[in-house]
């Protein structure tokens, strides 16, 4: 995956009625750098997820022994899973690939014109792919610490209030997000500051909302889960609510800004000298 700063004009999203797109092969290889780059991203933040939750939350740990208080444990899980986006949002493969991480994230970006629906296809394949080998390797390393209930593979299951409730919720905080994603990196002097903001959200959710869904937010993250823990309950809430609130999301900022200049990049950092294959240059340090 080295190498890949160059930059590909021609495989660059255009405006409708442009030139004709290239064709699936060609934009395959010379795009598969960041198809796997977005794999490697939800595959290491699976796995952090399942390192951080075994040893706040297995019952046999001394870190969750030292800390009885349960909304102390999830304030750190989600201090420690918004670190965790926030590295791989800026890491050189998160500037590169976008770090989107998440097929509703990227799904709502190719309905703003943002990502051709080749490039969304392969991201969503490799946001599938990576999310699960990424948690089927924690589950081969951890074994019995996340298998045990109090861990279970890190799945997302509605709470006590039910699949209803957790849907609401999903909705609204996927909605949240792509909402201050799209406001800020359409800003020139915050864009910098997306994935920040992002991963500062995810610390929030994971504090306050992990009580009514589990906090997805990702189709992707909530099937690896599954998957590995063989446990499909209410799995639907964390493939509907997260594109719906992201897609209301979208319509609602492109209402608000709809007499405003082109959208930008579908990047959470484009201020740096990776190649973009969205708008076909670096965004520049």
């Amino acid at each position: 995956m080295n190498g890949t700063t160059e930059v590909v004009p021609d495989l660059a999203v255009r405006p409708s009625g442009s030139a004709t797109a290239p064709s699936v092969g060609r934009m395959v290889c010379q795009h598969w750098p960041e198809y796997l780059m977005e794999a490697a991203g939800l595959g290491l933040f699976m796995i952090s997820a399942a390192a951080v939750t075994s040893l706040l939350e297995y019952p046999g740990s001394p870190f969750h022994q030292a800390l009885p208080d349960p909304i102390a444990r999830r304030v750190l899980i989600g201090l420690a899973m918004g670190l965790t986006a926030i590295g791989i949002i800026y890491s050189p493969w998160g500037k590169q690939s976008g770090a989107h991480l998440n097929p509703a994230v990227t799904l709502t970006f190719m309905r703003l014109g943002k990502v051709r629906p080749t490039d969304a296809a392969f991201y969503i394949l490799a946001q599938f792919v990576g999310g699960w080998l990424g948690l089927a390797l924690a589950a081969l390393v951890g074994g019995t610490y996340l298998a045990d209930p109090a861990v279970n593979y890190v799945v997302t299951v509605p709470g006590d209030s039910g699949p209803i409730v957790a849907f609401a919720a999903e909705t609204v905080i996927s909605c949240g997000l792509m909402l201050a994603v799209l406001t800020l990196s359409n800003h020139k002097t915050l864009a910098s500051w997306t994935g920040v903001c992002a991963g500062c959200l995810v610390a929030l959710y994971i504090s306050l909302e992990a009580p009514l869904s589990g906090m997805s937010m990702n189709p992707a993250r909530s099937l690896a889960s599954a998957m590995v823990a063989h446990l499909f309950f209410s799995l639907w809430v964390y493939f509907v609510a997260p594109l719906s609130g992201m897609l209301a999301a979208a319509a609602l900022f492109t209402w608000v800004h709809q007499a405003d200049e082109e959208l930008a990049c579908p990047k959470l950092h484009h201020a740096n000298r990776r190649r973009c294959i969205f708008c076909g240059k670096p965004g520049g340090a």
